[in-house]
């Protein structure tokens, strides 16, 4: 069976049982305590914690999965892979622990299925779990194909407190000759023999502090087979390299490079770590993940940059990051659309970081060089530099290791892998297990007790409604009185709470028999459901269930309008003026301006601001109307409304149309007419993020008030000028060529100048066994220094070196090093020089045997290391 057969089966199975199937979530998960999806059930957990429920007895999803916190160890062997996707089945409290096992059994065994022989299926249950051993054996699977395994390996805990409960595990017998050849291998040993590929958790239990086991209001059930391993073994494989997907990924490899997979271990690995973190980076930034310097930006960046790497040390050159992201696309989009759809982007993005890795590459192996340059004879290379090179630059240990050696130098691995040893450290605390928190939260409560408040903001700007509760701190209140701060929740409500990039609003609310006010500072979410109404006692005293009347500051709320149906216009005319790769990377909008973060890979040119400018006050004056419905996801999505990139979406939507010209999925407010929003003006372009630029604008009263900060700053400039507004420009550009005149003249007064200086010091050349100048050459900068070597090395008679001294402009001292080739063949070497003057300016330096420079912060020091430099080539 292929891989896409074996996944639609599982689903359609799953399916005819009785539960929903659940598209796969994004690789970016809801849950802020994970820095990427890395489990089937991390969407569900709100269906764990009693937060949702479904009409269906439980749910199945195949999803898309990444774990990098042992990265070093991708594609060394056969088993561990970054990205998988992970088959699961889920039930909370629909259906029992019983029918979970046979469901599993029969999938497994059934030849309408798998058809997998009993005979090679082993069974694990925890220790303590009878119940498990029982329900297996009626089932009909042998006593000695089931084994006890301790909690380690069979109980699974979301933590010290908290959900947990026994696991039960489903092995495939490979075979003794790919085990161990003990006696006693048995599933759970460390060998390849006995292949887990199937693990169903029973949710059972909540640990309390003092480790008491109690049940939980219903059982929870979490399977989860990842689809590389079952599909391996019903292909008849061995690893998760030899299955159909990652094989045809080795293949590109293999055409690209010119080489035989299963010829060479070294070959083989990079081969596999090329197939891997390319599907990896495929769906990463399908999901809209971007390479960065930190997060899951960071894990991304360090994918591709290994993946680059491996290609190099398989002799790819150029870029070829595409014709992996091409086979991912063909063989994975009809199962997860978001890589199509985005296909442009990825493409675009991988380019971008392969060019700029290039570069990396390049300048590592110049750092490489420099360092071990300027070791002696025999010494070690040391570990912090070795890390830098691997952390910084892609360099792989070994490979330092390699290059070391060949010129003659050790590699301090201790101290490479103490480095190596922080770094896990620090990305194993980014990647957390799931945080489930507390289930008795006041907020958790609410959300179970009063669901969703009605919105009513879209059209309305106040209403009339009870107060459903007060929270101050963590806990509900009946009152709050004059002066006190509380969070108040509304059975409806006016006040849009924060999402989507729009801020929350302000207004007031009122008693209906004016005996209190609130002022509504901010609103926003709570449990995803709730909207908070954070409030100070204006007056009186507030109780709940008190009738109200809720009131958004109008003006306010306007202005933010105005700013978010501007940044659906802006996004559309970026597309138009910039390429269909431009999407949304972020977004802020408040009543004094808009920010809009996207997706390019080079600054903006003035006249491509001005286009996406002119296009947008060409739509806004046009007057177009802006409408909305609430659709299903599909029927959006056919209708070509643009989703957020990286967004998560429901099945129902709501589609905001600016008429013939744009068309996306948002839940925010906007204007009826593009008219509203007056005038859109363009505050600066920068950016954001690699690969990722920002527009800041504003619009309306904001706009003009902009224009005019400008039209008054441009009259000051001219009045300094002493010309009229329409000249400042040309005064300005007259200016600027005087200045470019004069220091072009300044430029050539400081060549002759250094010339001269440079004849005069070759009146006191010293024989070091090659001509050599050692002088104090005061007023120059290190770009000075370097200026008035060359002047010396052309004026000497035969190839020398110098040693030149001097205190910048800036009163810091500085000093130089440099000799020819031929003098470097005689004993001159620059690196080890500088290293030894240095400290007599408290300063240090290196370089090559060529050249090399110091910077130090004593002055005093200069002509004592320029005397230690004679007294040191002298002898």
């Amino acid at each position: 069976m292929k891989t896409a057969e074996i996944r639609e089966s599982f689903l359609r199975f799953f399916e005819e049982k009785g539960c929903r199937r659940f598209p796969s979530s994004s690789l970016i998960p809801d849950d802020p305590s994970l820095l990427l999806a890395n489990a089937g059930m991390n969407q569900f957990k709100q269906y764990y914690l009693g937060k949702k429920t479904m009409e269906e007895i439980g749910a199945c999803s195949c999803q898309k999965c990444l774990r990098t916190n042992d990265i070093e160890n991708i594609g060394h062997d056969g088993r561990h892979l970054s990205f998988f996707e992970m088959l699961g089945n889920f039930s909370f409290g629909g259906y029992t622990k019983k029918q979970a096992c046979q469901w599993a059994f029969e999938f497994v065994t059934s030849p309408q299925y798998l058809g997998l022989p009993l005979d090679k299926l082993y069974f694990t249950v925890y220790t303590e779990d009878d119940e498990g051993f029982d329900i297996w054996r009626e089932i009909g699977v042998p006593a000695d194909h089931i084994s006890r395994l301790g909690a380690d390996d069979n109980f699974w805990a979301a933590g010290p407190t908290g959900p947990c409960g026994p696991c039960s595990e489903i092995y495939y017998d490979q075979g003794p000759e790919v085990g161990c050849g003990r006696p006693d291998c048995h599933p759970g040993c460390d060998c390849d023999r006995f292949l887990e590929f199937w693990n169903l958790v029973f949710t059972q239990y909540d640990r309390q502090e003092d480790g008491t086991l109690l049940d939980l209001p219903h059982r929870n059930i979490d399977t989860g087979m990842g689809l590389e391993r079952i599909s391996a073994i019903m292909q008849g494989k061995s690893t998760n390299y030899d299955g159909d997907i990652m094989s045809g990924l080795i293949e590109v490899g293999e055409r690209l490079a010119g080489v035989t997979y299963n010829a060479d271990p070294k070959v083989d690995s990079s081969l596999r770590i090329l197939a891997d973190h390319a599907r990896a980076v495929t769906f990463m930034i399908g999901d809209g993940i971007l390479p960065s310097n930190e997060g899951r930006g960071y894990v991304l960046r360090r994918l591709l940059r290994r993946a680059i790497y491996h290609g190099r040390m398989l002799g790819i050159q150029g870029s070829f990051m595409g014709a992996y992201i091409d086979e991912v696309v063909d063989v994975m989009g009809g199962a997860y659309p978001e890589i199509v759809e985005n296909s442009e982007l990825i493409h675009r993005i991988a380019k971008a970081e392969e060019d700029r890795f290039s570069a990396t590459l390049r300048t590592g192996k110049a750092y490489l060089q420099e360092a071990l340059d300027a070791l002696a004879p025999g010494e070690q290379l040391d570990g912090a530099t070795a890390f830098r090179l691997h952390d910084t630059f892609g360099f792989p240990f070994d490979l330092t290791v390699e290059a070391a050696a060949e010129a003659g130098h050790g590699v301090d691995q201790a101290g490479f892998d103490a480095a190596m040893d922080e770094q896990r450290s620090r990305a194993r605390a980014q990647v957390k297990d799931v945080v489930w928190g507390k289930f008795d939260t006041v907020w958790v409560a609410l959300a179970d007790k009063f669901k969703s408040e009605e919105f009513v903001g879209y059209d309305q700007d106040s209403c009339e409604t009870i107060v459903r509760a007060l929270v101050r701190g963590d806990a509900a209140v009946d009152s709050a009185a004059q002066g006190d701060e509380v969070d108040a929740l509304l059975e409806q409500t006016p006040f849009y709470a924060e999402m989507g990039g729009q801020v929350g609003d302000t207004g007031t609310i009122r008693a209906s028999d004016g005996s209190f006010e609130l002022q509504v500072l901010d609103t926003t979410r709570a449990e995803r459901v709730l909207s908070v109404h954070h409030c100070r006692v204006v007056s009186g005293t507030v109780e709940a269930g008190a009738q109200v009347v809720a009131q958004i500051d109008v003006a306010r709320r306007e202005r933010i309008r105005r700013n978010h149906t501007a940044t659906h216009i802006l996004q559309a005319a970026l597309r138009q003026v910039l390429g269909t790769h431009v999407n949304q990377a972020g977004s802020l909008v408040e009543p004094d301006r808009l920010r809009f973060d996207f997706t390019h890979f080079q600054a903006m040119t003035p006249d491509e601001i001005s286009e996406v400018e002119r296009i947008c006050n060409d739509v806004i004056m046009r007057n177009l109307p802006v409408t909305t419905r609430v659709c299903g996801i599909d029927e959006a999505r056919a209708s070509g409304a643009m989703a957020l990139f990286g967004e998560k979406y429901g099945d129902v939507v709501r589609v905001v149309d600016v008429k013939g010209f744009s068309r996306e999925l948002c839940g925010g407010t906007h204007v009826s007419r593009t008219s509203e929003i007056g005038l859109l003006k363009v505050v600066s372009e920068g950016s954001a993020a690699a690969n990722t630029r920002r527009i800041e604008a504003v619009t309306s009263f904001d706009a003009l008030a902009f224009l005019d900060g400008q039209q008054s700053e441009l009259r000051s400039i001219a009045d300094e000028l002493r010309v009229p507004v329409r000249d400042a420009a040309k005064k300005v550009a007259d200016l600027q060529e005087s200045v470019r005149k004069y220091e072009e003249d300044a430029r050539r007064a400081r060549r002759a100048d250094a010339a001269q200086k440079a004849s005069a010091l070759l009146d006191d050349v010293i024989d070091a066994g090659f001509p050599l100048v050692v002088a104090r050459v005061d007023g120059l900068d290190a770009e000075g220094l370097r200026g008035e070597w060359d002047l010396i090395r052309e004026r000497l008679s035969a190839p020398g070196a110098c040693v030149l001294g001097t205190v910048s402009p800036s009163g810091s001292p500085l000093l130089l090093a440099a000799g020819t080739d031929e003098a470097v063949a005689a004993g001159f070497h620059a690196g080890k020089l500088i290293k030894s003057i240095a400290p007599r300016i408290h300063g240090g330096g290196g370089g090559r045997p060529q050249m090399a420079q110091a910077g130090g912060s004593d002055a005093a020091g200069l002509d004592a290391a320029l005397q230690a430099a004679r007294a040191e080539l002298a002898n």
